[in-house]
């Protein structure tokens, strides 16, 4: 059994003085542990502990208005009958009609105490022993207040009581406040309770105690010091060899300041992490705070946004408040493009003030006339074309780190990282796998190895083998097997000329990205998939577009060739080439017609703008190139199949037979590629798998 961390064992040998002192001690620990709980701290959950006061003061208000008026005198309802009993025999002193209701019954007090008839049938006692009691001792309904004194009156008649000494009934009006004021009380306080409730779980969850209403403007930031241990290092980083330079040489200056201070040299305020989603942001900056070894704020972007006005600002005031008690220490903001975007750029106008007052707010903390010494900000985004330039400029974020898609070389370091924690087999080579994914980031590197263990456990493998790899790959890339999809026989067979026509054209071209493997098995959304090795090239040439082009044609093409006709399963093949055209046309100036020019806007002010940045007669020129572009591309890809048809069918016939084709098959048809460089690296492409 586990102990409680905030009590101590006590010791239950001891006694006498000894016994009574361990008391008062595990006393005042209790004490201090209940006070710790109900002041927010770390002893306890001091928001659900809160709710209890809501309990009692609606009890305390249900009480009130049921019990109020009754609460110090419990009267005994009788029949009228009954009523008119005791009235005939003169027991009767008094008579109160309350609201026209309710009839209150006063007894003679000697009567009451004493009358057998008003003793308890069970066990003989009187209701009323007490004589001191002057009432109301009784209480009865009364419908109709008319009828109730004419037979009031007819009783005492009947019963010869002398008309000076009848009783007569008095009207009586009481009002009760509670039931009176609760129909529109009782919806105030619901509100009212309602609203604590949002205010407590949108100012941070409750953490903050009874006061937690009034804290919405505090900093949301997460710290980390020397008592919140991060274990992440740099070590733990692989790849991101200059990123990680950029940053160490802030912690270093966090370490050593006199370094470089004696030198005059002054660190950076700020450093802004830049680069595609997936590529260890985040993670470099856990490293940072885990090297650091000086208080840590981390929080994201969306933090500081709030449905309350003037929210957001307090909160970057706050933040800056405690990073200056705690100097030196980092401030690491997350996503900051969600308080960041360039101001007057939002979609509709007037709707992003309250994120326009908070990013005021943020540059002035970083660089305006007070002074932030000591406290360094870094943050991450993977959208730094439409951050503000005010926040882009030196003495601000004086730094740009771009994290970049890991290299080779990169996706190895990853992989050794990430396989450290799973059992592989002696088949599981770290060079092969980082070969097997270009342009894949290290989240995707992360995923494979994941998934690829999930197969081997799905298996009821001691070990996760290369093959496990190579799924964990097709999965991710193309979906999962659909093995059991509908498809007729002639939905089949023009599968497997289309793909036989991707792997042929791209097999026959230089620059196009040679096939690897080739499956009319349906995976995903797609009925077949094709996966390439492609170069990792920095540029690219016209020419090598144009082959990539031939080779997305190449299904399209090979439908055309054999049967005549085309069908609708090349639709990813063409949208992937009409991109590429019109991005060859308008970004990158490759057309002669054109000319060198660039519509592409890296700045992202024109995201929001409604029209084209050039005239109706340029968009007529450039639909003309791109189409004359695609026809010339397409003209080459059927030459090429009409001239290696035999060739084609045949490996069409063998992806009918065996489903899956890979490079070894390609090469016994086509014989060796002529513009193999000579490695032997049998690759699968990152690209998405071809939808036919």
């Amino acid at each position: 059994m586990s102990q409680n961390p905030n009590t101590e064992p006590t010791n239950n040998e001891s006694t006498g003085p000894n016994q009574e002192e361990e008391r008062k001690k595990q006393f005042e620990r209790m004490k201090e542990k209940f006070g710790r709980q109900a002041s927010g701290g770390k002893g306890g959950n001091s928001g659900n502990n809160f709710y209890w006061i809501y309990g009692v003061v609606i009890a305390i208000l249900l009480f009130v208005v049921f019990y109020g008026n009754n609460f110090s005198a419990r009267l005994i309802e009788i029949p009228q009958g009954k009523f008119y009993e005791m009235l005939a025999k003169g027991d009767v002193v008094d008579v109160a009609i309350v609201n026209k209701t309710n009839a209150r019954i006063y007894v003679n007090p000697d009567s009451a105490a004493t009358a057998n008839r008003y003793k308890n049938p069970k066990d003989g006692r009187s209701l009323y022993p007490d004589k001191n009691f002057k009432g109301p001792h009784f209480t009865t309904t009364v419908p109709s207040v008319d009828n109730f004194l004419q037979e009031m009156q007819k009783v005492q008649n009947e019963a010869g009581i002398p008309k000076d000494k009848q009783v007569f009934a008095r009207s009586v009006e009481e009002t009760n406040w509670m039931t009176d004021q609760l129909p529109w009380l009782l919806p105030i306080l619901i509100m009212v309770v309602l609203w604590i409730v949002m205010m407590r779980r949108m100012g941070g969850g409750g953490s903050g105690g009874p006061g937690q209403i009034f804290n919405i403007g505090k900093s949301r930031a997460q710290l980390f010091d020397k008592d919140t241990n991060v274990n992440i290092t740099f070590n733990d980083v692989a790849g991101l060899d200059g990123a990680k330079l950029e940053v160490m040489e802030i912690v270093d200056f966090l370490k050593n300041p006199k370094k470089y201070t004696d030198l005059g040299a002054k660190i950076p305020k700020g450093a802004l992490l830049v680069g595609p989603p997936g590529t260890g942001k985040t993670l470099l900056a856990k490293a940072v705070a885990g090297e650091a070894k000086v208080p840590f704020f981390s929080l994201s972007g969306s933090d500081f946004v709030e449905m309350f006005v003037g929210v957001g600002a307090s909160r970057v005031r706050d933040l800056f408040r405690q990073a200056k008690e705690k100097a030196p220490c980092i401030i690491f903001i997350d996503e900051i493009d969600a308080i960041g975007r360039a101001r007057g750029k939002s979609a509709s106008a007037g709707a992003n003030d309250e994120r326009e007052n908070t990013l005021n707010q943020l540059l002035t903390e970083m660089d305006g006339f007070g002074t932030n010494s000591g406290v360094i900000i870094l943050a991450a985004t993977n959208r730094a074309d439409i951050l503000d330039r005010a926040l882009m400029r030196a003495g601000r974020f004086d730094r740009q780190i771009y994290v970049d898609m890991p290299d080779l070389n990169e996706r190895k370091e990853i992989f050794q990282v990430h396989l450290k924690k799973i059992k592989i087999d002696d088949s599981v080579n770290i060079d092969f796998l980082a070969k097997q994914t270009p342009g894949f980031s290290g989240a995707d590197i992360a995923n494979i190895c994941n998934e690829a263990a999930l197969i081997a456990a799905r298996s009821n493998k001691k070990h996760v083998m290369r093959q496990d790899f190579l799924d964990a790959v097709d999965r991710i890339i193309a979906g999962l097997e659909k093995k059991n999809k509908i498809i007729t026989k002639g939905e089949k067979r023009v599968i497997a000329f289309h793909e036989a026509g991707h792997a042929t054209v791209s097999w026959m071209l230089e620059h196009a990205s040679p096939l690897v493997k080739v499956t009319i098995v349906p995976r995903g959304r797609s009925l077949g998939a094709a996966w390439y090795l492609p170069e990792e090239r920095q540029i690219t040439t016209t020419e090598q577009i144009t082959e990539e082009m031939c080779a997305a044609l190449g299904g399209r093409a090979a439908e055309e060739v054999i049967f005549g006709k085309i069908s609708t399963g090349a639709l990813s093949d063409l949208e992937k080439i009409t991109k590429q055209a019109y991005a060859c046309i308008v970004y990158y100036g490759l057309n002669e017609k054109v000319g060198n020019l660039s519509y592409y806007d890296s700045s992202g002010q024109s995201e929001y703008s409604f029209g084209k940045p050039y005239s109706e007669a340029t968009a007529k020129i450039i639909d003309e190139e791109v189409k004359k572009m695609i026809d010339i591309a397409y003209a080459k890809t059927k030459q090429i199949l009409i001239s290696n048809k035999d060739k084609l069918t045949l490996l069409a016939e063998k992806l009918l037979e065996k489903e899956v084709i890979f490079k070894e098959d390609l090469e016994e048809i086509f014989g060796k590629r002529p513009f193999d460089k000579g490695d032997d690296t049998p690759l699968i492409d990152e690209t998405p798998p071809v939808l036919v």
